[in-house]
C-alpha cells in the first residue's frame, strides 16, 4: 500500500510520515499543494492523509487560507484514483466559542459564526468540498476535527503550545498563560493520531466525520500541565499571565470520543504523564 502525506515535512507530518513509512508531498521534497502539476502526483497512491494547511489567522491571509485549506484539499481527492483513501486534518476551532457550553464537545455541536477567523472557515468549507468530491469520485474520505495534537519537536518547525511548554520549562523562559493558566484542553500524542488514521484506513466505512483528541482522560488546564511538566524535569516553572483569551477561542475544549471509538474502535493510548516524557 502506497501512502502519502502532505505537509509531511511538518511538526506533525515527519512524524506520520515516519509511522507509515509514507512518502513526504511538501516543499521541501520539491512539491506545491498549490501546483496543479504536483497534485497530480497522489493519482499514484493508495491513502492521502492532508496535513499540509496555512496556518494563519490573520485577516489579510484570508485569501491564501481559502485557497490552500479548501482549494487545494479538494483538487486532491480531484485526483485520487477510486476507492483510495484520504484523511483531511481539520480543526475544533471550526466550532468557535460553542463548546463553552458542552463538558464534552460532540460532531453536532454548533458550528455557526461565533468570531472565527478565515483559517477556520476555511477548513469548514474545505470539509465540504472533501466530502463532495470524495463521494462524486468514488475515494473514501475521512475528516478529523483535530484538538491539540503534540510531537517532538522538528527543525524548522513551530510546535504546538504543549512542546513550546516543554522547551520553556526546560530552558527556563517564562510561560505565558492566559487567564492564568483556567483553560482546560485535552491532548493528543502524535502517534494516537497516526493510529486514528490506520484505522480508518484498515475499515469498511465509506466515510466519517470524528472528533479527535485525547478526550476526558487527557484533558487538563494549562496550569496543570505546566505543573506535570516541570515535575518530570524537576524545575520549577517561570509562569507569566498573559491576560484573556482572544473574544473567539473557547476557555474549555473536551473532545467527546464516542463517535470514533464505536465506528473505529480507537481510542488513546498514551497518556499525559507518558506523552509528556517522550518529548524529553
Amino acid at each position: 500500500m502506497k501512502i502519502l502525506v502532505t505537509g509531511g515535512s511538518g511538526y506533525l507530518g515527519t512524524h506520520v510520515c515516519r509511522f507509515f513509512n509514507a512518502d513526504d508531498f511538501s516543499r521541501r521534497t520539491g512539491h506545491d499543494i498549490l501546483n496543479d502539476e504536483d497534485v497530480r502526483l497522489v493519482s499514484d497512491y493508495d491513502v492521502v492523509i492532508h496535513l499540509a494547511a496555512h496556518l494563519d489567522k490573520d485577516p489579510a491571509a484570508a485569501d491564501l487560507c481559502f485557497k490552500t485549506n479548501a482549494e487545494a484539499a479538494a483538487n486532491v481527492v480531484k485526483h485520487l484514483k477510486p476507492n483510495a483513501a484520504f484523511i483531511y486534518a481539520s480543526t475544533k476551532d471550526v466550532y468557535g466559542t460553542h463548546p463553552n457550553l458542552q463538558p464534552l464537545v460532540s460532531e453536532t455541536c454548533s458550528t455557526d459564526y461565533s468570531g472565527q477567523t478565515a483559517f477556520e472557515w476555511s477548513k469548514l468549507i474545505g470539509e465540504r468540498y472533501v466530502e463532495y468530491f470524495a463521494r462524486r469520485n468514488d475515494v473514501r474520505a475521512c475528516i478529523f476535527r483535530m484538538s491539540t495534537i503534540y510531537a517532538r519537536p522538528s527543525d524548522g518547525n513551530e510546535a504546538s503550545f504543549v512542546t513550546h511548554y516543554v522547551e520553556s520549562v526546560k530552558r527556563g523562559w517564562p510561560i505565558h498563560l492566559p487567564l492564568d493558566g483556567q483553560p482546560i484542553r485535552d491532548i493528543l500524542h502524535v502517534d494516537d493520531f497516526s493510529r486514528a488514521c490506520q484505522l480508518f484506513i484498515d475499515s469498511v466505512h465509506a466515510s466519517g466525520l470524528y472528533n479527535l483528541g485525547g478526550g476526558a482522560r487527557n484533558s487538563v488546564s494549562l496550569r496543570e500541565l505546566v505543573g506535570l511538566i516541570g515535575k518530570q524535569i524537576e524545575l520549577e516553572p517561570v509562569i507569566a499571565d498573559a491576560g484573556p483569551l482572544p473574544s473567539n477561542v473557547p476557555v474549555r475544549y473536551v473532545s467527546d470520543l464516542t463517535k470514533i471509538r464505536e465506528q473505529l474502535a480507537w481510542q488513546p493510548q498514551i497518556g499525559i504523564v507518558e506523552g509528556i516524557r517522550s518529548l524529553l
